[in-house]
């Protein structure tokens, strides 16, 4: 079992919270550099699972650029996923610098993220590929460690999801040491789903976490 640091384990017992086996299974499977596919019921505390190995990693060695990309199929989820995700960085005094990428961004914001990018960023499969095309881009991802996609259930095998892919492999290139996280809700078929989300395209290289029901 994963022990979480004190400040982390500290954060939940605040709230008077456990955390939940899949999200320390996540942690486990981010240790030993593994890329993961979790699958969880809607509120089942998924999408701190998904970000919970990126801020230990950040709290226990601080840096400056961009770490975590955080890839929505919707804009209104990554701004409301950037809201949730600065509570525990801000409760827990952590030195973590969040931010969104969509075609609402500002011009001014996104010409200062490509100078200063932030540690987490937070787009959409659209936006990605704009920031791939950045002569930039070698730069910004070149220190890219995790590659988080959300509703990765709703993206695989769509034309965004191929979009996805592209942009999926160009970041492989560019940063071949980061993993890739998939967060979904209950599926059929998990097996395709960590094929398309693994760089090798075998789904044994992706490691399955399924939540417990309820």
């Amino acid at each position: 079992m994963v022990d979480l640091p004190d400040a982390f384990q500290h954060w939940f017992a605040a709230r008077g919270w456990l955390p939940h086996a899949h999200q320390l299974d996540m942690v486990a499977a981010a240790e030993a550099g593994r890329s993961a596919l979790l699958i969880a019921p809607t509120g089942g505390g998924k999408t701190l699972a998904g970000f919970l190995p990126s801020l230990i990693e950040l709290h226990a060695a601080p840096r400056e650029g961009l770490h975590t990309l955080y890839v929505s199929p919707l804009k209104a989820l990554a701004v409301d996923i950037a809201r949730n995700l600065m509570a525990p960085i801000e409760e827990m005094g952590l030195p973590i610098r969040v931010e969104t990428r969509t075609g609402d961004t500002p011009a001014n914001r996104r010409a200062r993220q490509r100078e200063a990018p932030p540690h987490i960023l937070l787009t959409t499969p659209e936006s990605l590929v704009l920031l791939l095309s950045l002569p930039e881009a070698k730069h910004l991802f070149a220190g890219l460690r995790a590659v988080v996609v959300d509703e990765a259930h709703a993206l695989a095998g769509t034309k965004r999801g191929d979009q996805l892919a592209l942009g999926l492999a160009r970041l492989a290139v560019l940063a071949p040491a980061a993993r890739r996280v998939g967060l979904s809700a209950t599926v059929n078929h998990p097996e395709a789903l960590r094929a398309w989300l693994s760089p090798t395209a075998k789904a044994q290289d992706v490691a399955l976490v399924r939540a417990a029901p309820g």
